[in-house]
Protein backbone atom coordinates (compact mmCIF):
# COMPACT_ATOMS: atom_id res chain seq x y z
CA UNK A 1 0.00 0.00 0.00
CA UNK A 2 1.57 3.46 -0.93
CA UNK A 3 0.42 7.01 0.66
CA UNK A 4 -2.65 7.72 -1.27
CA UNK A 5 -4.10 3.75 -0.38
CA UNK A 6 -3.35 4.61 3.47
CA UNK A 7 -4.75 8.06 2.59
CA UNK A 8 -8.00 6.33 1.26
CA UNK A 9 -8.47 3.85 4.19
CA UNK A 10 -8.46 6.72 6.49
CA UNK A 11 -12.27 7.06 5.19
CA UNK A 12 -13.10 3.71 6.58
CA UNK A 13 -11.04 2.97 9.44
CA UNK A 14 -9.72 5.73 12.07
CA UNK A 15 -7.56 7.57 11.16
CA UNK A 16 -5.42 6.95 13.94
CA UNK A 17 -5.55 3.32 13.51
CA UNK A 18 -4.34 3.90 9.93
CA UNK A 19 -1.44 5.76 10.49
CA UNK A 20 -0.28 3.68 13.18
CA UNK A 21 -0.67 0.96 10.40
CA UNK A 22 1.35 3.02 8.08
CA UNK A 23 4.34 3.87 10.32
CA UNK A 24 4.89 0.14 10.90
CA UNK A 25 4.81 -0.61 7.15
CA UNK A 26 7.54 2.86 6.90
CA UNK A 27 9.75 0.33 9.46
CA UNK A 28 9.39 -3.00 7.29
CA UNK A 29 10.43 -0.65 4.48
CA UNK A 30 13.28 1.53 6.07
CA UNK A 31 14.99 -2.01 6.29
CA UNK A 32 14.62 -2.14 2.84
CA UNK A 33 15.40 0.81 1.71
CA UNK A 34 18.67 1.08 3.50
CA UNK A 35 19.77 -2.72 2.27
CA UNK A 36 19.35 -1.53 -1.16
CA UNK A 37 21.46 1.90 -0.49
CA UNK A 38 24.09 0.24 1.59
CA UNK A 39 24.48 -2.91 -0.19
CA UNK A 40 25.67 -4.79 2.90
CA UNK A 41 24.53 -7.73 4.34
CA UNK A 42 22.18 -6.18 7.80
CA UNK A 43 23.89 -5.91 11.10
CA UNK A 44 20.55 -7.81 12.64
CA UNK A 45 18.73 -10.15 11.14
CA UNK A 46 15.08 -9.41 9.44
CA UNK A 47 12.14 -10.96 10.62
CA UNK A 48 10.18 -12.90 8.58
CA UNK A 49 6.90 -10.69 7.83
CA UNK A 50 9.77 -8.05 6.17
CA UNK A 51 11.64 -10.76 4.25
CA UNK A 52 8.26 -12.19 2.62
CA UNK A 53 7.12 -8.06 2.18
CA UNK A 54 10.72 -8.20 0.45
CA UNK A 55 10.24 -10.66 -1.89
CA UNK A 56 6.84 -10.12 -3.11
CA UNK A 57 7.42 -6.59 -3.72
CA UNK A 58 10.64 -7.87 -6.24
CA UNK A 59 8.74 -10.81 -7.60
CA UNK A 60 5.55 -8.57 -8.77
CA UNK A 61 8.82 -6.51 -10.93
CA UNK A 62 8.78 -9.48 -13.05
CA UNK A 63 6.42 -9.63 -16.63
CA UNK A 64 4.86 -13.13 -15.55
CA UNK A 65 3.15 -11.45 -12.22
CA UNK A 66 2.25 -8.48 -13.96
CA UNK A 67 -1.79 -8.06 -14.07
CA UNK A 68 -2.64 -8.54 -17.99
CA UNK A 69 0.66 -9.83 -19.24
CA UNK A 70 0.50 -10.90 -22.55
CA UNK A 71 3.15 -13.21 -23.30
CA UNK A 72 4.05 -14.49 -26.99
CA UNK A 73 7.25 -15.84 -26.49
CA UNK A 74 9.01 -19.54 -26.16
CA UNK A 75 9.86 -18.33 -22.46
CA UNK A 76 7.54 -16.65 -20.33
CA UNK A 77 7.30 -17.35 -16.82
CA UNK A 78 4.61 -19.78 -17.18
CA UNK A 79 4.52 -22.60 -14.32
CA UNK A 80 1.96 -25.69 -14.32
CA UNK A 81 1.82 -25.64 -11.19
CA UNK A 82 0.82 -23.40 -8.33
CA UNK A 83 3.00 -25.04 -5.71
CA UNK A 84 6.11 -24.79 -7.64
CA UNK A 85 5.44 -21.04 -8.09
CA UNK A 86 4.71 -20.72 -4.17
CA UNK A 87 8.23 -22.60 -3.98
CA UNK A 88 10.16 -20.08 -5.67
CA UNK A 89 8.17 -17.06 -4.22
CA UNK A 90 6.87 -16.43 -8.22
CA UNK A 91 10.62 -15.68 -8.95
CA UNK A 92 10.24 -17.87 -12.66
CA UNK A 93 12.85 -16.03 -15.17
CA UNK A 94 15.98 -17.22 -13.03
CA UNK A 95 19.04 -15.01 -13.34
CA UNK A 96 21.26 -13.59 -16.17
CA UNK A 97 21.15 -13.40 -19.88
CA UNK A 98 21.93 -15.89 -22.48
CA UNK A 99 25.31 -13.36 -22.63
CA UNK A 100 26.10 -13.33 -19.02
CA UNK A 101 24.72 -14.96 -15.83
CA UNK A 102 24.80 -11.21 -13.88
CA UNK A 103 23.37 -9.29 -16.73
CA UNK A 104 19.66 -7.59 -15.98
CA UNK A 105 16.92 -9.12 -17.70
CA UNK A 106 14.65 -6.59 -19.49
CA UNK A 107 11.39 -8.79 -18.95
CA UNK A 108 12.47 -9.70 -14.91
CA UNK A 109 13.66 -6.42 -13.29
CA UNK A 110 12.84 -8.26 -9.54
CA UNK A 111 14.59 -11.48 -10.35
CA UNK A 112 17.89 -9.03 -11.70
CA UNK A 113 17.32 -7.01 -8.60
CA UNK A 114 17.62 -9.93 -6.88
CA UNK A 115 20.79 -11.40 -8.19
CA UNK A 116 22.13 -7.89 -8.20
CA UNK A 117 21.50 -7.85 -4.15
CA UNK A 118 22.66 -11.22 -2.80
CA UNK A 119 26.04 -10.70 -4.69
CA UNK A 120 26.80 -7.85 -2.73
CA UNK A 121 25.66 -9.15 0.47
CA UNK A 122 27.74 -12.38 -0.46
CA UNK A 123 30.91 -10.15 -1.40
CA UNK A 124 30.28 -8.10 2.61
CA UNK A 125 30.27 -11.40 4.08
CA UNK A 126 33.53 -12.81 2.20
CA UNK A 127 35.32 -9.72 3.58
CA UNK A 128 33.54 -10.39 7.20
CA UNK A 129 35.07 -13.30 7.17
CA UNK A 130 38.40 -12.52 6.40
CA UNK A 131 39.19 -11.77 2.25
CA UNK A 132 38.88 -7.99 2.99
CA UNK A 133 40.26 -7.04 -0.04
CA UNK A 134 38.17 -9.40 -2.55
CA UNK A 135 37.13 -7.33 -5.96
CA UNK A 136 34.21 -9.14 -6.57
CA UNK A 137 32.47 -12.61 -6.65
CA UNK A 138 28.77 -13.95 -8.02
CA UNK A 139 26.61 -16.57 -6.71
CA UNK A 140 26.57 -19.33 -9.96
CA UNK A 141 24.11 -22.01 -9.41
CA UNK A 142 26.26 -25.00 -9.78
CA UNK A 143 27.75 -26.63 -7.15
CA UNK A 144 32.03 -26.25 -6.31
CA UNK A 145 33.59 -28.90 -8.99
CA UNK A 146 31.07 -27.59 -12.02
CA UNK A 147 32.33 -24.08 -10.67
CA UNK A 148 36.33 -24.84 -10.92
CA UNK A 149 35.71 -26.30 -14.28
CA UNK A 150 33.96 -22.81 -15.24
CA UNK A 151 37.40 -20.64 -14.05
CA UNK A 152 39.42 -23.30 -15.89
CA UNK A 153 37.27 -22.86 -18.86
CA UNK A 154 37.76 -19.09 -18.85
CA UNK A 155 41.53 -19.12 -18.68
CA UNK A 156 41.62 -21.57 -21.44
CA UNK A 157 41.04 -18.26 -23.59
CA UNK A 158 44.46 -16.35 -22.23
CA UNK A 159 46.47 -19.58 -22.60
CA UNK A 160 45.24 -21.04 -25.71
CA UNK A 161 49.05 -23.79 -25.71
CA UNK A 162 48.13 -24.91 -22.07
CA UNK A 163 47.81 -28.32 -21.68
CA UNK A 164 48.10 -29.42 -18.21
CA UNK A 165 47.29 -28.28 -14.42
CA UNK A 166 49.21 -28.51 -11.60
CA UNK A 167 47.01 -29.87 -8.58
CA UNK A 168 48.82 -30.87 -5.13
CA UNK A 169 46.67 -34.09 -4.19
CA UNK A 170 43.83 -34.24 -2.76
CA UNK A 171 41.81 -37.40 -2.71
CA UNK A 172 38.12 -35.46 -3.41
CA UNK A 173 36.47 -36.62 -6.75
CA UNK A 174 34.99 -33.42 -7.85
CA UNK A 175 37.87 -31.54 -7.82
CA UNK A 176 39.75 -33.63 -9.80
CA UNK A 177 36.74 -34.25 -12.20
CA UNK A 178 36.62 -30.68 -12.65
CA UNK A 179 40.09 -30.24 -14.50
CA UNK A 180 39.46 -33.51 -16.61
CA UNK A 181 35.81 -32.00 -17.80
CA UNK A 182 36.93 -28.92 -18.63
CA UNK A 183 39.73 -31.10 -20.82
CA UNK A 184 43.15 -30.87 -19.27
CA UNK A 185 45.35 -32.83 -17.61
CA UNK A 186 45.78 -32.82 -14.50
CA UNK A 187 49.64 -33.00 -13.03
CA UNK A 188 49.42 -34.73 -9.59
CA UNK A 189 52.04 -33.42 -7.12
CA UNK A 190 52.12 -36.02 -3.66
CA UNK A 191 52.22 -33.82 -0.62
CA UNK A 192 54.86 -34.92 2.08
CA UNK A 193 54.58 -36.15 5.47
CA UNK A 194 55.45 -33.66 8.44
CA UNK A 195 54.40 -34.76 11.66
CA UNK A 196 51.27 -36.47 11.15
CA UNK A 197 50.27 -33.67 8.85
CA UNK A 198 50.28 -33.75 5.11
CA UNK A 199 51.34 -30.79 3.58
CA UNK A 200 52.60 -28.80 0.23
CA UNK A 201 55.47 -29.87 -1.71
CA UNK A 202 56.95 -26.96 -2.61
CA UNK A 203 60.08 -28.06 -4.34
CA UNK A 204 58.04 -30.37 -6.29
CA UNK A 205 55.39 -27.78 -7.46
CA UNK A 206 58.27 -25.64 -9.16
CA UNK A 207 60.02 -28.24 -10.58
CA UNK A 208 57.01 -29.57 -12.34
CA UNK A 209 56.37 -26.04 -13.52
CA UNK A 210 60.13 -25.32 -14.67
CA UNK A 211 60.13 -29.37 -16.22
CA UNK A 212 56.68 -28.80 -17.99
CA UNK A 213 56.71 -24.77 -19.42
CA UNK A 214 55.04 -22.10 -17.99
CA UNK A 215 53.21 -21.69 -21.22
CA UNK A 216 52.14 -25.22 -21.01
CA UNK A 217 50.21 -24.71 -17.61
CA UNK A 218 46.75 -23.93 -17.68
CA UNK A 219 47.00 -22.88 -13.47
CA UNK A 220 47.82 -24.31 -9.95
CA UNK A 221 45.28 -25.75 -8.39
CA UNK A 222 45.04 -25.60 -4.58
CA UNK A 223 43.06 -26.43 -1.90
CA UNK A 224 41.88 -24.35 2.09
CA UNK A 225 39.58 -27.02 3.45
CA UNK A 226 40.28 -30.44 3.04
CA UNK A 227 40.07 -33.98 5.43
CA UNK A 228 42.79 -34.32 8.37
CA UNK A 229 45.66 -35.12 8.60
CA UNK A 230 45.51 -33.24 4.72
CA UNK A 231 45.82 -29.71 6.05
CA UNK A 232 45.54 -27.00 3.48
CA UNK A 233 48.23 -25.63 0.92
CA UNK A 234 50.99 -23.46 1.53
CA UNK A 235 48.86 -20.91 -0.36
CA UNK A 236 51.41 -17.93 0.12
CA UNK A 237 54.48 -19.99 -1.13
CA UNK A 238 52.12 -21.09 -3.92
CA UNK A 239 50.85 -17.67 -4.75
CA UNK A 240 54.36 -16.55 -5.23
CA UNK A 241 55.09 -19.47 -7.40
CA UNK A 242 53.01 -18.39 -9.64
CA UNK A 243 53.43 -14.34 -9.52
CA UNK A 244 57.31 -15.24 -10.24
CA UNK A 245 56.54 -17.43 -13.29
CA UNK A 246 53.21 -15.71 -14.41
CA UNK A 247 51.15 -18.68 -13.49
CA UNK A 248 47.36 -17.95 -12.77
CA UNK A 249 46.08 -19.68 -9.27
CA UNK A 250 42.64 -21.09 -8.73
CA UNK A 251 41.91 -21.95 -5.38
CA UNK A 252 39.81 -24.70 -4.05
CA UNK A 253 38.03 -23.24 -1.16
CA UNK A 254 35.20 -25.07 -0.90
CA UNK A 255 34.09 -25.35 3.29
CA UNK A 256 36.93 -22.59 4.05
CA UNK A 257 34.34 -19.14 4.32
CA UNK A 258 33.73 -20.13 7.78
CA UNK A 259 37.57 -20.56 8.98
CA UNK A 260 38.86 -17.35 9.71
CA UNK A 261 42.62 -19.53 8.66
CA UNK A 262 41.51 -20.66 5.48
CA UNK A 263 40.46 -17.08 4.69
CA UNK A 264 43.71 -15.34 6.11
CA UNK A 265 45.49 -18.10 3.75
CA UNK A 266 43.86 -16.53 0.50
CA UNK A 267 43.58 -12.74 1.60
CA UNK A 268 47.79 -13.56 2.14
CA UNK A 269 48.51 -15.58 -0.83
CA UNK A 270 46.65 -12.23 -2.90
CA UNK A 271 48.71 -10.24 -0.88
CA UNK A 272 52.53 -11.69 -1.33
CA UNK A 273 51.68 -13.26 -4.79
CA UNK A 274 49.31 -14.07 -6.94
CA UNK A 275 45.16 -15.59 -7.06
CA UNK A 276 42.95 -15.42 -9.53
CA UNK A 277 39.95 -16.19 -8.32
CA UNK A 278 38.46 -18.40 -5.36
CA UNK A 279 35.13 -21.02 -5.43
CA UNK A 280 33.36 -21.82 -2.50
CA UNK A 281 30.08 -23.56 -2.05
CA UNK A 282 26.49 -22.47 -0.46
CA UNK A 283 25.41 -25.53 0.91
CA UNK A 284 28.99 -25.97 3.13
CA UNK A 285 29.34 -22.43 4.05
CA UNK A 286 25.63 -20.86 4.37
CA UNK A 287 23.45 -23.63 5.33
CA UNK A 288 21.39 -23.94 2.46
CA UNK A 289 20.33 -26.75 0.19
CA UNK A 290 22.81 -28.18 -2.52
CA UNK A 291 23.04 -26.61 -5.95
CA UNK A 292 25.24 -23.32 -5.78
CA UNK A 293 28.51 -21.30 -5.10
CA UNK A 294 30.27 -18.12 -4.93
CA UNK A 295 33.31 -17.54 -7.46
CA UNK A 296 35.30 -14.50 -6.16
CA UNK A 297 38.56 -12.82 -7.01
CA UNK A 298 40.98 -9.50 -6.72
CA UNK A 299 40.68 -8.61 -10.26
CA UNK A 300 37.13 -7.41 -11.22
CA UNK A 301 37.49 -8.29 -14.99
CA UNK A 302 38.17 -11.58 -14.68
CA UNK A 303 35.67 -12.06 -12.39
CA UNK A 304 33.26 -10.81 -14.93
CA UNK A 305 34.94 -12.93 -17.87
CA UNK A 306 33.59 -15.58 -15.70
CA UNK A 307 30.39 -14.78 -15.41
CA UNK A 308 30.10 -14.25 -19.44
CA UNK A 309 31.92 -17.50 -19.96
CA UNK A 310 28.38 -19.40 -18.11
CA UNK A 311 26.16 -20.35 -21.25
CA UNK A 312 22.26 -19.16 -21.34
CA UNK A 313 20.18 -17.70 -18.05
CA UNK A 314 20.96 -19.55 -14.72
CA UNK A 315 18.69 -20.65 -11.97
CA UNK A 316 17.78 -18.57 -9.03
CA UNK A 317 17.55 -20.82 -6.42
CA UNK A 318 20.82 -20.66 -5.41
CA UNK A 319 20.89 -16.53 -5.27
CA UNK A 320 17.54 -16.47 -3.86
CA UNK A 321 18.39 -19.43 -0.77
CA UNK A 322 21.27 -17.45 0.40
CA UNK A 323 19.64 -14.42 0.22
CA UNK A 324 16.82 -15.61 2.57
CA UNK A 325 19.31 -17.09 5.28
CA UNK A 326 21.82 -13.97 5.40
CA UNK A 327 18.69 -11.34 5.63
CA UNK A 328 17.51 -13.89 8.54
CA UNK A 329 20.79 -14.06 10.68
CA UNK A 330 22.22 -10.89 9.81
CA UNK A 331 25.90 -9.99 10.27
CA UNK A 332 25.92 -10.53 13.74
CA UNK A 333 23.96 -13.76 13.41
CA UNK A 334 26.11 -14.91 11.05
CA UNK A 335 29.29 -14.01 12.94
CA UNK A 336 28.03 -16.25 16.42
CA UNK A 337 27.89 -19.28 13.92
CA UNK A 338 31.18 -18.59 13.09
CA UNK A 339 32.45 -18.18 16.85
CA UNK A 340 30.45 -21.39 17.79
CA UNK A 341 31.93 -23.57 15.21
CA UNK A 342 35.15 -22.70 16.51
CA UNK A 343 34.02 -23.46 19.98
CA UNK A 344 32.81 -26.89 18.52
CA UNK A 345 36.14 -27.62 16.96
CA UNK A 346 37.84 -27.25 20.48
CA UNK A 347 35.25 -29.26 22.10
CA UNK A 348 35.34 -32.24 19.88
CA UNK A 349 38.98 -32.07 19.52
CA UNK A 350 39.03 -33.00 23.33
CA UNK A 351 36.37 -35.18 23.30
CA UNK A 352 38.07 -37.35 20.81
CA UNK A 353 41.51 -36.89 22.09
CA UNK A 354 40.17 -38.37 25.49
CA UNK A 355 37.96 -41.27 23.87
CA UNK A 356 41.01 -42.26 21.72
CA UNK A 357 43.73 -42.70 24.81
CA UNK A 358 40.86 -45.24 26.68
CA UNK A 359 41.18 -47.48 23.64
CA UNK A 360 44.74 -47.05 23.28
CA UNK A 361 44.70 -44.54 19.77
CA UNK A 362 45.50 -40.84 19.71
CA UNK A 363 43.90 -37.96 17.88
CA UNK A 364 46.64 -37.04 15.22
CA UNK A 365 48.26 -33.66 15.76
CA UNK A 366 47.07 -31.49 12.61
CA UNK A 367 47.15 -28.12 13.84
CA UNK A 368 47.28 -26.48 10.72
CA UNK A 369 43.31 -28.16 9.40
CA UNK A 370 41.22 -25.71 11.29
CA UNK A 371 37.71 -27.97 10.37
CA UNK A 372 38.92 -31.41 10.67
CA UNK A 373 40.34 -34.00 13.08
CA UNK A 374 41.33 -37.52 12.55
CA UNK A 375 41.89 -40.47 15.07
CA UNK A 376 43.93 -43.48 14.36
CA UNK A 377 42.61 -46.78 13.73
CA UNK A 378 46.39 -48.66 14.70
CA UNK A 379 45.00 -51.07 16.67
CA UNK A 380 42.22 -52.59 14.19
CA UNK A 381 44.05 -52.21 11.02
CA UNK A 382 45.46 -55.50 10.97
CA UNK A 383 42.07 -57.45 11.27
CA UNK A 384 40.74 -57.86 7.98
CA UNK A 385 38.16 -55.56 7.23
CA UNK A 386 37.61 -54.28 10.99
CA UNK A 387 38.15 -50.54 9.70
CA UNK A 388 35.28 -50.43 7.28
CA UNK A 389 33.47 -52.50 9.57
CA UNK A 390 33.67 -49.70 11.81
CA UNK A 391 32.39 -47.14 9.12
CA UNK A 392 29.57 -49.20 8.87
CA UNK A 393 28.26 -49.40 11.94
CA UNK A 394 28.53 -45.85 12.29
CA UNK A 395 26.66 -45.23 9.15
CA UNK A 396 23.75 -47.69 10.36
CA UNK A 397 23.58 -45.65 13.81
CA UNK A 398 22.78 -42.69 11.86
CA UNK A 399 26.42 -41.28 12.28
CA UNK A 400 26.87 -39.30 8.93
CA UNK A 401 30.08 -37.23 7.97
CA UNK A 402 32.40 -39.10 9.87
CA UNK A 403 34.85 -41.07 7.52
CA UNK A 404 36.66 -44.53 8.05
CA UNK A 405 39.81 -44.59 6.12
CA UNK A 406 42.08 -48.45 5.64
CA UNK A 407 45.10 -49.00 4.51
CA UNK A 408 46.25 -49.75 1.26
CA UNK A 409 42.82 -48.41 -0.87
CA UNK A 410 42.90 -47.73 -4.62
CA UNK A 411 40.89 -46.26 -6.60
CA UNK A 412 40.72 -45.22 -10.35
CA UNK A 413 38.95 -42.07 -11.42
CA UNK A 414 38.49 -41.07 -14.78
CA UNK A 415 41.45 -43.19 -16.01
CA UNK A 416 43.87 -42.22 -13.16
CA UNK A 417 44.91 -44.80 -10.21
CA UNK A 418 45.07 -43.26 -6.77
CA UNK A 419 46.70 -45.75 -4.06
CA UNK A 420 45.88 -44.96 -0.63
CA UNK A 421 42.83 -43.29 -2.04
CA UNK A 422 40.57 -40.98 0.27
CA UNK A 423 43.92 -40.72 2.36
CA UNK A 424 45.75 -37.90 0.34
CA UNK A 425 49.28 -40.12 -0.33
CA UNK A 426 49.97 -43.65 -0.90
CA UNK A 427 51.56 -44.55 2.30
CA UNK A 428 50.13 -43.10 5.17
CA UNK A 429 51.24 -44.88 8.57
CA UNK A 430 48.12 -45.50 9.65
CA UNK A 431 44.55 -46.14 9.34
CA UNK A 432 42.28 -43.26 10.92
CA UNK A 433 39.12 -42.02 11.39
CA UNK A 434 37.73 -38.28 10.26
CA UNK A 435 35.44 -36.24 12.16
CA UNK A 436 34.51 -32.41 11.40
CA UNK A 437 33.38 -29.54 13.12
CA UNK A 438 31.60 -27.29 10.42
CA UNK A 439 29.40 -24.60 11.01
CA UNK A 440 26.06 -25.32 12.35
CA UNK A 441 27.04 -28.13 14.63
CA UNK A 442 26.06 -27.98 18.32
CA UNK A 443 27.28 -29.74 21.62
CA UNK A 444 24.78 -32.34 21.38
CA UNK A 445 25.93 -33.57 17.83
CA UNK A 446 29.32 -34.04 19.54
CA UNK A 447 28.60 -35.71 22.49
CA UNK A 448 25.70 -37.73 20.67
CA UNK A 449 28.47 -38.93 18.43
CA UNK A 450 31.34 -39.94 21.02
CA UNK A 451 28.58 -41.83 22.91
CA UNK A 452 27.92 -43.75 19.28
CA UNK A 453 31.66 -43.88 18.60
CA UNK A 454 32.59 -45.09 22.05
CA UNK A 455 29.65 -47.94 21.44
CA UNK A 456 31.14 -48.59 18.29
CA UNK A 457 34.84 -49.41 19.14
CA UNK A 458 33.98 -51.71 22.26
CA UNK A 459 31.79 -54.08 19.55
CA UNK A 460 34.33 -53.94 16.93
CA UNK A 461 37.33 -54.82 19.26
CA UNK A 462 35.44 -57.40 21.15
CA UNK A 463 35.10 -58.67 17.87
CA UNK A 464 38.00 -59.18 16.48
CA UNK A 465 39.89 -59.65 19.93
CA UNK A 466 37.28 -63.01 19.92
CA UNK A 467 38.55 -63.62 16.66
CA UNK A 468 41.99 -63.78 18.05
CA UNK A 469 41.22 -65.92 20.79
CA UNK A 470 40.37 -69.15 18.55
CA UNK A 471 42.95 -71.36 18.07
CA UNK A 472 41.46 -74.72 17.00
CA UNK A 473 38.77 -74.99 19.61
CA UNK A 474 35.50 -75.64 18.14
CA UNK A 475 33.60 -71.98 19.35
CA UNK A 476 30.52 -72.67 17.16
CA UNK A 477 27.95 -70.85 19.58
CA UNK A 478 24.59 -72.56 20.63
CA UNK A 479 21.47 -71.23 20.14
CA UNK A 480 21.10 -70.16 23.56
CA UNK A 481 24.13 -68.09 23.47
CA UNK A 482 23.33 -65.86 20.38
CA UNK A 483 22.60 -62.96 21.54
CA UNK A 484 21.32 -59.46 19.58
CA UNK A 485 24.24 -57.57 19.81
CA UNK A 486 25.86 -60.03 17.69
CA UNK A 487 22.77 -60.53 14.93
CA UNK A 488 23.59 -56.60 14.67
CA UNK A 489 27.49 -56.89 14.05
CA UNK A 490 26.65 -59.89 11.42
CA UNK A 491 24.23 -57.14 9.81
CA UNK A 492 27.07 -54.69 9.81
CA UNK A 493 29.45 -57.17 8.17
CA UNK A 494 26.63 -57.20 5.64
CA UNK A 495 27.04 -53.49 4.91
CA UNK A 496 30.76 -53.42 5.11
CA UNK A 497 31.10 -53.39 1.10
CA UNK A 498 28.66 -50.67 0.95
CA UNK A 499 30.23 -48.45 2.97
CA UNK A 500 33.20 -48.62 1.08
CA UNK A 501 31.20 -47.53 -2.10
CA UNK A 502 29.70 -44.76 -0.47
CA UNK A 503 33.00 -43.48 0.95
CA UNK A 504 34.51 -43.62 -1.52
Amino acid sequence: MNRESFAAGERLVSPHYVRQGCEARRSHEHLVRLLLEKGKCPEDGWDESTLELFLHELAIMDSNNFLGNCGVGEREGRVASALVARRHYRFIHGIGRSGDISAVQPKAAGSSLLNKITNSLVLDIIKLAGVHTVANCFVVPMATGMSLTLCFLTLRHKRPKAKYIIWPRIDQKSCFKSMITAGFEPVVIENILEGDELRTDLKAVEAKVQELGPDYILCIHSTTSCFAPRVPDRLEELAVICANYGLPHIVNNAYGVQSSKCMHLIQQGARVGRIDAFVQSLDKNFMVPVGGAIIAGFNDSFIQEISKMYPGRASASPSLDVLITLLSLGSNGYKKLLKKRKEMFSYLSKELKKLSETYNERLLLTPHNPISLAVTLKTLEHHDKAVTQLGSMLFTRQVSGARVVPLGSVQTVNGYTFRGFMSHTNNYPCAYLNAASAIGMKTQDVDLFIKRLDKCLKTVKKEHNKESDVSGVDNFNKPEDVDIGEMALKLDNVLTDTYQDASS
